[in-house]
C-alpha cells in the first residue's frame, strides 16, 4: 500500500465522485463548516483512525446476556469501561423516538422500528431515511459516506462483517442503492467503483454455511456481484477503481481460508484485500446442528476465521497508510439470532464480537493511541426485544425484568417478545481524545437510559472530528 497517498487519492476520490455520484447539496461536513449544531472550540479534538464497531441487533440485553455467560457478571466487557457511554436511539425516516410514549406501554417499543440498512446509513451519512436504502435519501439522491470523506482525505478505508459483505451494514459505508436487496448491484460497486482497500465477510459462493464445499455447478455468486465478478475477482483481472489514486487501476487479493486470514495478521501486506471466509451466508451462526442449543454444544465451523482474526488483519492492512484509516466492523449475525430467538447462538456471536473489540484495542495500545485514534462501538437496532422472564403486561401494568445470572457457562434466565427489530434505544461507548465532543450532542434524555445520542449523530461527529 502507498505509504503517502493522500494528495493523489484525494484528487482522484474528489473527481470520481463528482462525475459518478449525486450528493445532497449540504453534507453533514459541510453544515458543521456553517456554524450547525456541533461546532467545536477551536481546540478540538480530531482523529487520524476512526474505528466504528457495530452489534448487529444488539441491545442492552443481549449485551448482558454475554457478559452472564462470558463472566457470570455484568459490567465486564472492555467497552462498559469506555469513559463515554450514551443510550442511542435508531428509528428511520418515518418513526420517532419518545421516552413517555416507549415506556408507558409493554409492547409500545415494538412500532416504528428501523432496519439495518437506513441505520447504517444514518450512522455513515448523518441522513435519515427509509428502510432498505444504502448510502441514499429519502429522494433516492446519494450521499457521502463518512468513508468517502476518509478517501478524499487520503485515508485508507474498510469494511468487515460475520455476514455477507454486501449485506446491509457493509453496503451502508460504502454503496448507494435504492434496494439493500440488489446485492450483486451493491457488490459490483463496492468491489468495482469503490475505493476501499478492505473489504471483508462472506458470501462465497462454492460453499455452505457449515463451510463444506457446493458442486461446482450449484455456485450462488448473488453475494459476490455475479459469477463473471467472481472469475475475474479470482483470476486477477476484474476491472477495479483506483483505490490510491495515482491513475493506475488497483487490484484486489483474494483470501479465503483461515490460515491465509490469520497470516493477514501479521507481517506485509498486499496492497487491497477482499476476504471472502468459506462460508454461505454467516461464519458461524447459520450452521446447522441444534440451532436453539445453548453456545458451542454445536461445533463451531473450524476452517473459518473469527471476527477477531478479520479485524487483526484488516488493521495490519489498513494502518499501513500514514495518513490514517477509516474502519467499520460489523457483528451481523447477532441481528439474525436474534430474529431466531436463539438464545445460544446470539451469545455466540455477542462473544465473537466482543472479542473483536478487545482486538481493537490491543491493536491502538501497541500500534497508535487514544489521542490520534477514536473507537466507538454500538448497534444498529435491536432485534428481537430481548428482557428477563416473566416481562410483559402485568395486572394490566407494563413490566421488566432483568436477566436472570445462572452464573458463568450457564444461559442466563431470558425472554424474547418479538421476532424483529424494535425500536428500543441501545447503547453506544466511545473512546479516544476525539470522543468527548459526543457530550455536546447527547442532549436528550430517557427516564431509564439516561443521555441519548441519534444514529445520525454519529456520522454527524465522524464528519466534524476526521483530520
Amino acid at each position: 500500500m502507498s505509504f503517502c497517498k493522500s494528495s493523489l487519492k484525494r484528487a482522484a476520490v474528489s473527481l470520481a465522485l463528482s462525475g459518478s455520484v449525486l450528493f445532497c447539496t449540504l453534507t453533514p461536513g459541510a453544515a458543521m463548516a456553517k456554524g450547525t449544531k456541533g461546532l467545536a472550540a477551536p481546540d478540538k479534538p480530531l482523529a487520524k483512525n476512526i474505528i466504528l464497531m457495530i452489534s448487529d441487533g444488539c441491545g442492552y440485553n443481549q449485551l448482558d446476556a454475554a457478559s452472564l455467560y462470558q463472566y457470570g457478571e455484568t459490567g465486564t466487557q472492555v467497552y462498559e469501561s469506555f469513559p463515554f457511554q450514551f443510550g442511542m436511539s435508531t428509528y428511520s425516516i418515518a418513526g420517532e423516538y419518545d421516552p413517555a410514549y416507549i415506556w408507558s406501554s409493554f409492547n409500545n417499543v415494538k412500532n416504528a422500528p428501523t432496519d439495518s440498512a437506513a441505520a447504517a446509513t444514518a450512522m455513515s451519512t448523518g441522513v435519515k431515511t427509509y428502510d432498505a436504502a444504502i448510502g441514499v435519501d429519502n429522494d433516492r439522491n446519494s450521499l457521502m459516506h463518512i468513508a468517502e470523506k476518509a478517501e478524499e482525505l487520503g485515508k485508507a478505508t474498510g469494511v468487515i462483517t460475520t455476514v455477507e459483505f454486501s449485506h446491509a451494514t457493509p453496503a451502508g459505508f460504502v454503496a448507494h442503492n435504492p434496494s439493500r436487496n440488489d446485492y450483486e448491484g451493491i457488490a459490483n460497486e463496492m468491489l468495482k467503483n469503490s475505493a476501499t482497500d478492505v473489504i471483508m465477510g462472506a458470501g462465497h459462493p462454492y460453499f455452505t454455511d457449515n463451510n463444506t464445499p457446493r458442486v461446482p455447478s450449484a455456485g450462488n455468486f448473488n453475494y459476490v456481484g455475479g459469477q463473471n465478478t467472481w472469475e475475474g475477482l479470482i483470476a486477477g483481472d476484474l476491472g477495479v477503481a483506483d483505490a490510491d489514486g495515482d491513475g493506475i487501476a488497483d487490484p484486489w487479493t483474494v483470501v479465503q481460508t483461515r490460515d491465509e486470514f490469520v497470516d493477514l495478521m501479521t507481517g506485509s501486506t498486499p496492497n487491497r484485500v477482499v476476504g471472502v471466509p468459506q462460508v454461505a451466508t454467516t461464519l458461524q451462526q447459520a450452521r446447522s446442528g441444534d440451532q436453539y442449543a445453548a453456545p458451542y454444544v454445536v461445533d463451531l465451523n473450524q476452517n473459518v476465521p473469527t471476527l477477531a482474526e478479520m479485524t487483526r488483519g484488516a488493521l495490519n492492512v489498513l494502518d499501513n497508510d500514514k495518513d490514517g484509516f477509516f474502519l467499520m466492523v460489523e457483528g451481523g449475525a447477532i441481528d439474525w439470532a436474534g430474529h431466531a430467538n436463539q438464545s445460544g447462538r446470539v451469545i455466540e456471536e455477542e462473544i465473537d464480537f466482543n472479542r473483536s473489540v478487545e482486538a481493537v484495542c490491543e491493536w491502538v495500545e501497541q500500534n497508535s493511541n487514544w489521542g490520534e485514534t477514536l473507537l466507538i462501538v454500538t448497534g444498529d437496532h435491536e432485534t428481537g426485544y430481548l428482557t428477563g422472564s416473566g416481562s410483559g403486561i402485568v395486572d394490566v401494568k407494563p413490566v421488566w425484568t432483568d436477566l436472570v445470572n445462572n452464573g458463568a457457562g450457564n444461559l442466563p434466565g431470558m425472554q424474547w417478545n418479538s421476532g424483529d427489530h424494535t425500536n428500543s434505544l441501545i447503547p453506544l461507548f466511545a473512546k479516544g481524545d476525539a470522543a468527548r465532543i459526543f457530550k455536546s450532542y447527547a442532549d436528550q434524555n430517557d427516564p431509564v437510559r439516561g443521555k441519548y445520542i441519534d444514529n445520525t449523530e454519529v456520522a454527524k461527529l465522524l464528519f466534524e472530528i476526521i483530520e
